[in-house]
């Protein structure tokens, strides 16, 4: 008598392969300047479409590395006018981290580069959150600053960090010398 195997893996799809032109598509193309704050995921996650598990699996996991199943991926957006390579935003929520991703892939989807812009991290009883604002030359500005949690303390301005980023033609990411 035949024996007969079926696979348990969670992803019996694995040999589906998702063009990346597909998963670029869920990336609508926004006109700069952005601003990426909590506000700005909670509506990028009303807008659009959230990332099919083969997707993530196949672009997004090999950059992320392990993930626990409470991790959510959104996409965002794409810049304009990028000719020689595509540059793509996703908001990654996780257990008290969140943050908005920048990564940039050649026109055939393999990884340039890869900076986390903007977010929220907790640890212990600090929170540390930054916005950044992506304009039209590419440049993306990011304030960071931290507050203690669960106190009504008023945040320090003075305390803030700035720090501008580079999307340079190729599609690295470079940090600007001030």
């Amino acid at each position: 008598m035949e024996e007969h195997h079926h696979s348990d893996s969670p992803l019996p799809n694995r040999g589906i392969r998702i063009p990346f032109e597909q998963f670029l598509e869920l990336f609508p193309i926004l006109p700069l300047p952005v601003t990426l704050s909590e506000e700005a995921a909670h509506n990028f996650s009303l807008e659009n479409d959230v990332l099919h598990a083969l997707m993530i699996e196949q672009y997004i996991l090999p950059l992320e590395g392990e993930i626990d199943e409470l991790t959510e991926f959104v996409p965002c957006f794409r810049f304009p006018g990028t000719d020689s390579f595509h540059a793509i935003v996703y908001w990654k929520a996780g257990l008290l981290q969140y943050n908005f991703v920048l990564v940039t892939y050649t026109s055939t989807g393999r990884l340039i580069d890869r900076r986390v812009l903007a977010g929220t991290f907790v640890q212990g009883d600090t929170v540390t959150q930054s916005v950044a604002t992506i304009d039209q030359d590419w440049i993306v500005s990011v304030v960071s600053g931290q507050t203690r949690a669960g106190k009504d303390v008023l945040y320090d301005a003075a305390s803030s960090k700035f720090t501008n980023l580079e999307v340079m033609a190729d599609g690295t990411i470079i940090d600007e010398e001030e």
